[in-house]
C-alpha cells in the first residue's frame, strides 16, 4: 500500500472532535473506506455517511488538523498486505512496520508517515508450483517462499479468482510486487498474482467447512491442560482485575502453546509490558525447533499512548492476519491483550459520535462487536484442502476484578473457556492465579476422546475426580471457619490435605522455573495420578482405623508437591520412585495397625 489516491474524489473537513473528523462534499464515498486525511494525510476510514456529510475515524494524531483541509478518497476498504515478511516483524495497529517506523523517528510515529507495510524491496526465494496452462481454482497454493526457518509461507490464489494460468515465472528470488502469475478467467479477464494479497480487515476471510474443534490447544500450563482445555481453533477469555496475572498468563500461552503461529497483540496495554514481551520473546526458545520463538510469531502493538481509532482497529488487523496463515493450513494461536481496552477505544468513538450510551457508557453494539471478533476463530477444512485453526485467548480487565461488568458479561457468552483471575490467589503469591470454582471449559466433553486416547484412559476421570476434591474442600473451608479443622471427621480432614497438596503441587506453577514454566501432559497426567494414588491408600488407611494425624507423613507430601520442580521434563522415574515410598510407607503403617 502506498499514499497514492487512486481517485480524485475529493471531501471538505468541516469539524474535527479528537480522533472524529466531519467532512462535507461526501456523497462519492462509501462506508468503511479508506481515505487520507488533511495536508499530512492521515489515514482514516469512512465510519458514517449522511447525505453529503460523512464521519472519519483517524487513524493518527489529529492535532495541527485544520477546517477546509482536503480529504482524498482511495477507493479501497481498511485492508492489508498479507505477504511474505510478516512474521518477526513487530506493527502498530493498522499493520506499519515498527522498526521501520523507528529509523524515521526514533522516539514517536511521526504524524503524516502514510501507509507502509510489509517490506516491499526485500527479495524472497520462490518456488512455482504452476505452469502455463494449469487450471487454478480459489485458495490453490501457487508457489511457496521460506519464510522463517520454521515456516514455509505458502502463496495462494485470491479467493475470488479462478481460471488458466497464461503467464509463469519460474523459481528464482523476487520481491513482493513482482507479479508472479498471470490468470485468465472465463471471462477472458486477466488477474496478476503476487506474492502478497490485500484484503478489508473487517471482512472474515472464507474457508470451504468450519468443523468441530477436535484437538486441545496444549499450552504446558497444568490447570489449562489438564482441568480447563482451550481447543485448537477455540476461544477463551482470561478477565482479571490489576496485579491478577493476565499478562504473565498470556506470555506463557504464546511462549508454549503448540500452534504452529502465533499473533500477539498488545492492544492499549501500557508501554512498559510492550518492552517486556519485546525484549523477552527473541530470547525465547521454541522447544520443538530449538529456534527463537520469533521465528513463528507476528506482533501488532498498540500501546495505551499510540491513537485510540488505531487500537480499535488492531484487533481487525491481528484477526485478518491469523486467517490468513490458517488458509495455508497452519494452527494459529491469537492473544489479544486485552479486549477491554479494545471495548474502551469503541466506547470514546461512540461517545464523540454522540451516539446513545448503553450499560457503563458502552455502545449499543458492544456485544455484536464482541461476537463477531470471537467467532472468526474455528476449525476449518481451508480452500487449498488443509486443515488449519485459529485459537483466540482475550485478556479482559474489568475495573475493580468485577466480572459483572459489561464487556466480561458479553465476553462470558461468546467463549467456551473462562479463565477466572482471581486477586486473592494472587495476593497469596499463587500463580497462575486462575480460580478452579468460578472457572469452566466447555471443551471438555469435545476433547475427551482426544485425551483418552493420547493422553491416558482414565485422565478425564481422574481429572474430574480431583476437582471434585477442590470442590468438596471448599464447601469444608466454611465449617472450618466456624468449627477448626481438628473438630472434622478424620475423613474429611484427609480430604482437605489432599486438595491442598493438589493446590500447591498442581495447580500453582512457576514461570521462573526452567522445569516447571512448561509441563508435558504425560507429566501432567502422572503427577495427578500419583496424587490421586496417595489418597486412595490414605482412604484404604482411614477403613483401618488409623487417624489422619498418622496418616499424614510430611516427607511423602513435601516430595509429591516438589516432584514438579526435581523430575525432569523427559525423564518420569522419579515419580516411580515416589510410588514406592508411598507403597513402603503406608503398607508397614497398615501392617502395625493390623497386629
Amino acid at each position: 500500500m502506498s499514499n497514492e489516491v487512486k481517485n480524485e474524489v475529493k471531501g471538505v473537513i468541516s469539524g474535527i472532535n479528537g480522533p472524529v473528523v466531519t467532512g462535507t462534499n461526501m456523497t462519492a464515498f462509501q462506508m468503511r473506506e479508506m481515505v487520507m486525511v488533511g495536508k499530512k494525510k492521515l489515514i482514516g476510514e469512512v465510519i458514517v455517511l449522511d447525505g453529503d456529510i460523512g464521519t472519519i475515524q483517524v487513524y493518527g494524531e489529529t492535532v495541527g488538523l485544520m477546517a477546509g483541509e482536503q480529504i482524498l478518497s482511495t477507493g479501497m476498504p481498511l485492508s492489508v498486505k498479507l505477504g511474505p515478511g510478516m512474521l518477526k516483524n513487530m506493527f502498530d495497529g493498522i499493520q506499519r512496520p515498527l522498526e521501520k517506523i523507528q529509523e524515521i523517528s526514533p522516539v514517536f510515529i511521526p504524524e503524516g508517515i502514510g501507509l507502509m507495510s510489509i517490506d516491499e524491496e526485500k527479495l524472497w526465494d520462490y518456488k512455482a508450483r504452476l505452469s502455463v496452462g494449469d487450471t487454478v481454482k480459489p485458495g490453490q497454493v501457487f508457489g511457496t517462499v521460506q519464510e522463517t526457518l520454521m515456516i514455509e509461507h505458502r502463496l495462494m490464489v485470491p479467493p475470488n479468482v479462478k481460471g488458466t494460468v497464461v503467464e509463469a515465472r519460474e523459481d528464482g528470488s523476487y520481491n513482493i510486487e513482482t507479479v508472479l502469475v498471470v490468470v485468465e478467467d472465463d471471462r477472458k479477464r486477466r488477474h496478476e498474482l503476487k506474492m502478497y494479497q490485500e484484503w478489508p480487515v473487517r471482512t472474515p476471510r472464507p474457508a470451504k467447512f468450519r468443523r468441530e474443534p477436535e484437538k486441545p490447544l496444549v499450552t504446558g500450563q497444568r490447570i489449562i491442560d489438564f482441568f480447563f482445555p482451550i481447543a485448537k481453533g477455540g476461544t477463551a477469555a482470561i478477565p482479571g482485575g490489576f496485579g491478577t496475572g493476565k499478562t504473565t498468563t498470556q506470555h506463557q500461552l504464546a511462549k508454549w502453546s503448540d500452534a504452529d503461529i502465533i499473533i500477539y497483540i498488545g492492544c492499549g496495554e501500557r508501554g512498559n509490558e510492550m518492552t517486556e514481551v519485546i525484549e523477552d520473546f527473541p530470547g525465547l526458545i521454541d522447544p520443538k525447533s530449538g529456534e527463537s520463538i520469533m521465528e513463528r510469531t507476528v506482533m501488532i502493538a498498540n500501546t495505551s499512548n499510540m491513537p485510540v481509532a488505531a487500537r480499535e482497529a488492531s484487533i481487525y488487523t491481528g484477526i485478518t492476519m491469523a486467517e490468513y496463515f490458517r488458509d495455508m493450513g497452519y494452527d494459529v494461536a491469537m492473544m489479544a491483550d486485552s479486549t477491554s481496552r479494545w471495548a474502551e477505544a469503541l466506547r470514546e468513538i461512540s461517545g464523540r459520535l454522540e451516539e446513545m450510551p448503553a450499560e457503563e457508557g458502552y455502545p449499543a453494539y458492544l456485544s455484536s462487536r464482541i461476537a463477531e471478533f470471537y467467532e472468526r476463530a474455528g476449525s476449518v477444512d481451508t480452500l487449498c484442502g488443509e486443515e488449519g485453526s485459529i485459537s483466540i485467548v482475550g485478556a479482559v480487565s474489568p475495573a475493580g476484578g468485577d466480572f459483572s461488568e459489561p464487556v466480561t458479561e458479553n465476553t462470558k457468552r461468546y467463549v467456551n473457556t473462562f479463565l477466572a483471575l482471581d486477586k486473592n490467589l494472587a495476593y497469596a503469591r499463587h500463580y497462575p492465579a486462575i480460580n478452579w470454582m468460578e472457572s469452566y471449559s466447555g471443551y471438555v466433553k469435545l476433547l475427551t476422546d482426544w485425551y483418552e486416547d493420547n493422553v491416558a484412559e482414565d485422565s478425564i476421570q481422574l481429572r474430574n475426580k480431583m476437582l471434585d476434591l477442590l470442590f468438596q474442600e471448599n464447601k469444608l473451608q466454611e465449617m472450618v471457619m466456624l468449627i477448626g479443622e481438628d473438630a472434622l471427621p478424620d475423613d474429611q480432614r484427609w480430604v482437605l490435605s489432599i486438595a491442598k497438596l493438589i493446590r500447591v503441587g498442581f495447580l500453582q506453577q512457576n514461570t521462573f522455573d526452567d522445569t516447571d514454566t512448561y509441563v508435558p501432559l504425560e507429566k501432567q497426567y502422572r503427577m495427578l495420578k500419583i496424587m490421586d494414588y496417595l489418597y486412595e491408600k490414605g482412604l484404604a488407611g482411614l477403613k483401618q482405623g488409623i487417624p489422619t494425624s498418622v496418616l499424614y507423613n510430611e516427607k511423602i507430601f513435601d516430595d509429591v508437591i516438589k516432584m514438579k520442580y526435581n523430575i525432569p521434563n523427559d525423564d518420569f522415574s522419579g515419580i516411580d520412585v515416589l510410588r514406592q515410598d508411598i507403597d513402603e510407607y503406608y503398607d508397614d503403617l497398615m501392617r502395625r495397625y493390623q497386629d
